[in-house]
């Protein structure tokens, strides 16, 4: 991945992130209990967040400037999981891998991204979305840690 200008990275995260709200929406459609419904539209909720919020980006650069940044620990759960592929029907348990290796390879290709940005200002918005795909991550990985011991594991 190569990108020219600001606005590419800017379209490209955008991409990213629209396609992510998609994947929990489509999940949460098919999803039938209520709070899995609700985790899922609630993580779908986050990735719409991120998408307005880089949107937006030019009116609310002071969003990355005022960013609260903060450590976010990784267990590590999901660099255990396989890959899979989503299918209608998926037990949730399933759903929550894959969105845990969905989280892992965003936080992954921002990481990427930043250390190849050369300007300060590109290396900021791919910090501030490590950060965030870095707590879905953690949150995911503790909802199914949480799920797998309910479920004797």
């Amino acid at each position: 991945m190569h990108f020219e200008t600001y606005d590419e990275i800017v379209d490209f995260a955008i991409g990213k992130e629209k396609e992510a709200a998609d994947f929990y929406t489509e999940c949460a459609a098919q999803e039938p209990f209520s709070g899995s419904k609700k985790t899922l539209m609630e993580m779908a909720a986050e990735e719409r967040k991120h998408q307005k919020m880089l949107e937006n980006l030019d009116e609310n650069r002071a969003a990355i400037e005022d960013y609260n940044w903060k450590w976010i620990p990784d267990i590590k759960r999901s660099d255990y999981m396989v890959e899979l592929r989503y299918e209608k029907g998926m037990h949730y348990a399933d759903i929550l891998r894959l969105a845990m290796k969905r989280e892992e390879q965003a936080l992954k290709l921002y990481n990427e991204l930043q250390g190849r940005a050369k300007h300060p200002e590109h290396k900021k918005i791919f910090k501030m979305l490590c950060q965030e795909e870095a707590k879905h991550k953690l949150f995911l990985e503790t909802l199914y840690d949480d799920f797998m011991a309910a479920q004797g594991d």
